[in-house]
């Protein structure tokens, strides 16, 4: 999948700063303004930021009611793996001492937002994106905007996935996304957590830890060599981010290679390691590969009996709303560094966009200021011109 996406190449320009235009309603009262932001996370937020800097007429489109809500969403005792230099946005540093909550997070975007006065419209939803002359036509869930450009950044984690045998469970058996997970008073009897990933290896240690018998199903990704919470990680931690943006990204072989092996086998647990999970009792069995009279079996035939099963099973892009040939057949954008080939459309906060930082928060700044040089060099209504990348 990762071969099939395609690369614009061009010269880099300087920023230029953009004309600010006033937004302004036609007779049929659909609103024109310069760009259209769509997604009010940390990834619109960065984008707003840089076109705040540059005097663009812009807003930004949120579904969510509160800015930062989709951190509020997720599980009770959910902390970021980076510490708060590297979870902080442009401009302005977290105001906290150590790995930071969703809460925090949640509260921090907000803020942000406040702070830098960036026109964020809560609780409103884009519906649908088509081409309107050289420009775009966003239709949403308050009224229609027309603009020259549009970013998306909705990230690549839209759609939860569950294998289609979830259906062939028995009905007695409870069943949840690990997006819907918040605590283990949702966990009834023994617990399946299928995907082993960070997700997976937290909610099952959570599970066990609080009185459950629980297994964890899937292959084990592999783990960052160093407790996180630790002086040494203090001194590695800058290293490391220095090459997810730098040397891990699709301009070097080495970032192309990872960046296979992160698609097919995902990526390393980072603060539950394996002994934690040993140590605490966490059952591992193979990778569930069906159902047999209702309940799970597991690739090497194992019959396991739970009474829960939560599945951390990750999520798909969904850009079926956008009505432009933007996505590949995997669902995924394709872009150059999140140009796309349809003038005017850019893509920011997704997978591998890049480097493997692009879709974490320390990544955002770097791809944020790339599309801005885009943005200066791409006149309204040219096409960028794209071409398969050399494989590794």
């Amino acid at each position: 999948m990762w071969q099939a996406r395609v690369r614009f190449y061009g010269h880099i320009m300087t920023t230029q700063h953009m004309h600010l235009v006033q937004p302004s309603a036609a007779a049929d009262g659909i609103e024109s303004i310069s760009t259209v932001i769509v997604g009010g996370g940390q990834a619109g937020l960065v984008m707003g930021y840089y076109l705040r800097q540059a005097g663009e007429q812009f807003v930004i489109l949120d579904a969510e009611l509160r800015i930062g809500d989709v951190w509020r969403h997720r599980w009770d005792s959910l902390k970021l793996f980076s510490f708060p230099k590297y979870s902080s946005l442009p401009g302005w540093p977290m105001q906290v001492s150590s790995f930071p909550s969703h809460n925090e997070m949640a509260d921090y975007l907000e803020a942000y937002a406040q702070r830098f006065d960036l026109p964020v419209r809560s609780g409103v939803r884009a519906t649908r994106v088509s081409r309107s002359g050289s420009g775009f036509r966003v239709e949403t869930s308050h009224g229609v905007l027309q603009c020259n450009r549009v970013v998306i950044a909705t990230g690549g984690y839209n759609r939860p996935v569950v294998p289609p045998f979830a259906t062939e469970l028995a009905p007695g058996i409870r069943q949840l996304h690990s997006s819907a997970y918040q605590n283990p008073s949702q966990l009834a009897g023994t617990v399946v957590v299928v995907g082993a990933g960070n997700s997976g290896a937290e909610i099952a240690l959570e599970a066990v830890t609080s009185g459950h018998q629980t297994w964890l199903s899937g292959r084990h990704p592999g783990q960052v060599p160093y407790r996180i919470e630790t002086r040494r990680a203090k001194l590695l931690v800058p290293i490391v981010m220095f090459a997810f943006r730098r040397v891990l990204n699709l301009d070097t072989p080495l970032g192309r290679k990872f960046a296979r092996q992160a698609i097919e086998h995902g990526t390393p647990l980072v603060r539950t390691k394996q002994s934690d999970l040993d140590a605490a009792g966490v059952q591992r069995v193979g990778r569930i590969a069906g159902v047999r009279d209702g309940l799970p079996i597991t690739e090497d035939d194992q019959v396991l009996e739970p009474q829960t099963v939560v599945w951390c099973t990750g999520y798909r892009p969904d850009y079926s709303w956008i009505e432009l040939p933007v996505a590949d057949e995997d669902g995924h954008p394709i872009t150059e560094r999140g140009v796309s080939p349809a003038a005017g459309l850019y893509f920011i906060g997704v997978e591998f966009q890049y480097a493997v930082a692009s879709s974490t928060i320390q990544g955002l700044d770097q791809d944020a200021r790339y599309l801005m040089r885009a943005m200066a060099r791409q006149p309204s209504g040219q096409p960028a011109v794209m071409r398969e990348r050399a494989a590794a």
